[in-house]
């Protein structure tokens, strides 16, 4: 989508120019990631969409920055965390992209629980 690839732009930018950004790392960007998606929550709690919204936002940036950080050093990228959430996506919903027959939310659960299991062999 264009406003992701004229986000991450801004994003590059910023890891070039703003003396702050461009000496971020995963480790010194971990209490933000927190800080957000307690935010988000917090939204969530409210059932305020706009604020819910905003939250999301920034949370969404620190993925992004943290894909941009990856990058530089080589380890990997924002299109590699979406073809890994992708494959987890359809790895996990047998019932719709594959034949498994699920019928009741608790059967659901269970196989949930299998895959992750499964996932961490």
């Amino acid at each position: 989508m264009k406003v992701f690839d004229e986000l991450m732009e801004v994003i590059q930018i910023l890891r070039r120019e703003c003396p702050w950004d461009k000496v971020q790392t995963h480790e010194s960007l971990r209490p933000y990631m927190l800080e957000e998606a307690h935010e988000a929550v917090e939204a969530i709690d409210e059932g305020d969409p706009e604020h819910l919204k905003e939250e999301l936002g920034d949370v969404l940036l620190q993925v992004l920055v943290h894909a941009q950080i990856a990058s530089e050093t080589g380890e990997y990228t924002l299109e590699d965390i979406a073809k890994r959430l992708k494959e987890k996506l359809i790895y996990r919903h047998p019932h719709v992209f594959g034949d498994a027959d699920i019928k009741t939310i608790d059967e659901l659960k269970e196989k949930w629980a299998q895959l992750k299991a499964n996932e961490r062999k």
